[in-house]
């Protein structure tokens, strides 16, 4: 594959979209005009542009700006490949200009489709390069393959993956429903989609992104690369400390990726991707349907959950439907300051009066319902938090102020050493009990094995959980984790047949060596940050 193929165009010369003016045909339109950014870029020789089509820009605010954490380069998958695939360097390096020369189209025509874009995906490279990435020991789709048997004809099956897209022979299959067991009981549904599948839904979505990550705003952080959970948790933390925040409303919507509506979808997705062979293939996977106890079902709402191009499609389900909507209503409708920080499904906004809170959950639900989404009752509430929440209730009578949990964490308005307002960050106890409830079943199955080699194990699960709770101010939390796997470790060491050679002592020396302690690996962002 040449360099200028994988570029878009002949001579090196960068995708060209086509201008379009769109419209919805429903009575409400997803795209929020903003009148400070409804100039088109300037277009390219050879282009046609047509005024009258507004975006909304996607600059974050400046408290949501937060430092993005560094990313471990990914390792060659492992398996038995060919010798021929082990130098990827070259490969990824011309991939990715290609991607660099889609990213500057878009910012060039800010007011266009994108066309031209399907032979990205079906380009071999890039396909090999969505193989790679695949989980090697995933489970099997409907069609049985697994990724170890695909590798085994590897370069053969991807140049007939690519011919069949090049000439849309490609066809989707069902995704197979499974369900696997929840903290609470409950069982949580889950679609396999077959391998091929898997590889083009990764390669699309990769191509998708670098058109979109031009569009979606800046409070947006859920499954967009180079984007943390801890980046969302950095921007709420800053946005609390440091903006007239006297207010919380912390929402979720329930089941997004079961109740979006696929004629919008497909609109959003037609407004910036004029690629009708983009658009048809994600027509294809909305309507592969499901198999279930060998029966296949049709889908009429939702995206296949499993699938690699899943979370892309919900955030621009979620882009156009909510956060262009919200970042004009705080703009527009707002009497004071507005924070947004939203992962995915979980939001949480914060006021600085009541009755702008208020507002706009009226106006929010009224503007879901047009997009067959709603919040959920149970997990949507206004309380009041902030710098003075807790003087205010005082005043009043009125207990502390209330919590609200965000990605794992119970926030809480707390005050530094200096009286300082801070916002604390606690694991969430429900979350803890589940995480230690499934080392104690995974610690009984091993309990034929080595004191050693059990503590390898469990240092590895610290490790892990460390990685993610280990923030500035929770502390005493994780030590209460590590103390409590020491605790089931020693009933389990105690329940061999040689009781009597753990003693406490011996148990204090396994747990030295085998359990490491805990340490912030995720400083304040007040320090990091700066602000």
């Amino acid at each position: 594959m040449s360099t200028e193929r994988l570029r878009g165009g002949r001579h090196g010369k960068p995708v060209r979209g086509t201008a379009v003016r769109y419209e919805t045909g429903k009575s409400d339109s997803f795209i929020v005009p903003e009148n400070h950014m409804n100039k088109a870029a300037t277009a390219p020789e050879g282009t046609r542009v047509r005024e009258g089509l507004s975006r909304t820009s996607a600059v974050p605010e400046p408290m949501s700006k937060v430092v993005a954490e560094c990313e471990e380069g990914r390792e060659l998958a492992k398996g038995n490949l060919v010798g021929q695939y082990r130098d990827r360097t070259q490969r990824r390096a011309a991939l990715q200009s290609a991607l660099d020369w889609i990213r500057q189209a878009v910012r060039r025509n800010r007011n266009e489709q994108m066309t031209n874009l399907w032979h990205h995906v079906y380009n071999e490279d890039r396909l090999l390069e969505s193989y790679l990435a695949l989980k090697p020991g995933a489970s099997a789709g409907v069609d049985g393959v697994t990724w170890s048997e695909y590798g085994e004809h590897l370069e053969e099956n991807l140049r007939d993956l690519s011919e069949r897209l090049k000439r849309g022979a490609y066809k989707a299959k069902p995704v197979l429903r499974v369900y696997i067991p929840k903290a609470d009981g409950r069982q949580r549904p889950i679609g396999i989609p077959a391998l091929e599948d898997k590889i083009v839904q990764r390669a699309t979505a990769e191509v998708l992104n670098a058109v979109y990550e031009e569009e979606f705003l800046g409070f947006s952080y859920g499954f967009r690369p180079g984007r943390s959970q801890h980046q969302a948790l950095d921007a709420l933390w800053v946005g609390l400390v440091s903006r007239k925040v006297n207010w919380v409303l912390d929402m979720d919507i329930r089941g997004i990726f079961d109740a979006i509506d696929h004629e919008w979808l497909v609109k959003m997705v037609e407004h910036r991707i004029g690629d009708k062979r983009v658009v048809r293939h994600v027509q294809k996977w909305l309507k592969a349907g499901v198999l279930e106890d060998g029966r296949r079902q049709e889908v009429e709402a939702g995206t296949p959950q499993g699938g690699s191009i899943s979370p892309l499609l919900a955030n621009i389900y979620l882009h156009y439907s909510f956060d262009q909507w919200a970042h004009r209503w705080r703009k527009q409708e707002a009497h004071g300051e507005v924070i947004i920080v939203r992962y995915a499904d979980d939001i949480v906004m914060g006021f600085e009066h009541r009755k702008d809170a208020e507002s706009f959950r009226k106006a929010l639900e009224e503007r879901l319902r047009k997009f067959n989404l709603e919040l959920h009752p149970d997990k949507t509430r206004l309380l009041e938090f902030g710098r003075y929440a807790s003087e205010r209730r005082s005043r009043r009578g009125a207990p502390r102020p209330e919590t609200f949990n965000f990605l794992g964490f119970v926030h809480i308005c707390g005050t530094s050493r200096k009286g300082n307002f801070v916002v604390r960050r606690h694991t969430i106890a429900a979350r803890m009990r589940a995480k230690l409830q499934e080392v104690k079943r995974h610690l009984k199955a091993r309990m034929h094995m080595r004191p050693p080699e059990q503590g390898k194990w469990l240092g590895a699960v610290l490790r892990g959980y460390y990685q993610y709770y280990a923030v500035s101010g929770n502390m005493r939390f994780l030590d209460r984790f590590r103390w409590a796997v020491q605790k089931y470790w020693y009933r389990a060491l105690n329940r061999r047949s040689h009781k009597a050679r753990t003693s406490l002592e011996r148990m204090s020396e396994l747990a030295k060596t085998w359990l490491p302690v805990p340490n912030v690996i995720h400083p304040c962002p007040l320090n990091r940050l700066r602000v």
